[in-house]
């Protein structure tokens, strides 16, 4: 393949197959961070909660299984390649959380929706991807590197902790990890359906191909790519500036992976017919939907992941920032839904 397409293009169509498989799952699946933690709090289900942990239990098994198979070196991923900052994981990951429950999706539940024809989340996607890169680069990056910076050493992750203390191959580690996590999932509550089990474990292993289809490039190709997976606010900006400046830019699976997550959705909304246009009539709603976005695009960034990000593709490795962050935009989503549902004078 890379004989005749470059290692970029490549990257994207890696992102693209993969986050494709994202998007249906978002669509046919109803696969969502905010409403899973809307269910759990409101509406006594615990079903897409369950679902998102087989999810995570399924990347890490998948992840561990290409590490035992030397198919992928986690210490070559984004989130163990370097330390990482605990006051940006939680400040971070609150507002993300927060800003999550205003605009009423995620990066990637927006993008999954405007594939569906919903027009209000393309102002989401447009201003949290505005808002990562504004952190990321722009304006606000001074500020954040000099507060929130992570330092610059390796961190290994739970697995690499697990091994030391037990003596047994990180690979077996990871996977008695993710066996564990799923078993979690599985038990007590209502049994789940197969397509809830399905879903969960699709984005898992959506996840788990990202990694192994960048790892792949980065051994065998010549532009030292990164190795890297799913996540959706900076790769956001990234297409944003790829679509006005893309003579003098290169694909990249973040692209690849934004537009496979539009296609997948699409496809899936087509096939359970649910796909129809949609605007905003409010403007106290779309006020709430750029304020959270906003929240979202500089949360994400500061924290180094957004809820796919640090949630799926950190934990599919370990990381010790996973859990930290999800549990803060876990606590950041509850605080906005209950803002939202007890009124919101001080934004409308």
């Amino acid at each position: 393949m890379l004989d005749w397409l470059d290692e970029p293009t490549v990257a994207a169509l890696i992102g693209m197959g993969s986050g494709a498989v994202l998007g249906a799952a978002a669509r046919l699946g109803r696969f969502c961070t905010l409403g899973a933690i809307e269910d759990a709090l409101y509406g006594d289900s615990l079903s897409r909660l369950r679902m998102w942990g087989i999810a995570i239990g399924v990347a890490v098994i998948a992840a561990f299984g290409l590490i035992g198979a030397g198919l992928f070196d986690p210490m070559d991923s984004f989130y163990l390649a370097q330390g990482w900052s605990l006051p940006g994981a939680i400040l971070g990951g609150l507002a993300f959380g927060y800003g999550m429950a205003l605009a009423g999706n995620c990066g990637y539940g927006a993008l999954a929706r405007l594939g569906g024809g919903d027009m209000r989340s393309f102002v989401i996607v447009l201003v949290t991807g505005l808002a990562a890169y504004a952190t990321l680069s722009g304006p606000l990056s001074g500020l954040r590197v000099a507060l929130f910076a992570p330092g610059g050493e390796p961190t290994p992750g739970i697995g690499h902790w697990m091994a030391q203390a037990t003596g047994l191959p990180l690979w077996a580690c990871g996977l008695f990890a993710g066996l564990a996590i799923i078993a979690l999932s599985l038990r007590g509550g209502e049994a789940l359906g197969r397509g809830v089990i399905l879903c969960g474990a699709s984005v898992g292993l959506a996840v788990a191909m990202g990694w192994a289809g960048t790892a792949w490039l980065f051994r065998t190709g010549f532009d030292a790519l990164p190795v890297l997976s799913h996540s959706f606010s900076a790769p956001l900006g990234e297409t944003m500036l790829y679509t006005m400046t893309s003579s003098g830019t290169a694909l990249s699976f973040g692209v690849g992976s934004v537009v496979g997550v539009l296609a997948g959705a699409f496809a899936g909304s087509l096939w359970k017919g649910h796909f129809r246009w949609e605007a905003c009539e409010d403007p106290r709603e779309l006020k709430r939907q750029i304020l959270g976005a906003g929240l979202m695009g500089w949360g994400a960034v500061t924290a180094a992941g957004c809820s796919i990000g640090q949630g799926i593709t950190a934990f599919s490795v370990l990381a010790i920032s996973a859990p930290v962050t999800l549990a803060a935009i876990a606590l950041g989503a509850a605080i906005g839904l209950r803002q939202l549902i007890d009124g919101f004078a001080m934004v409308e």
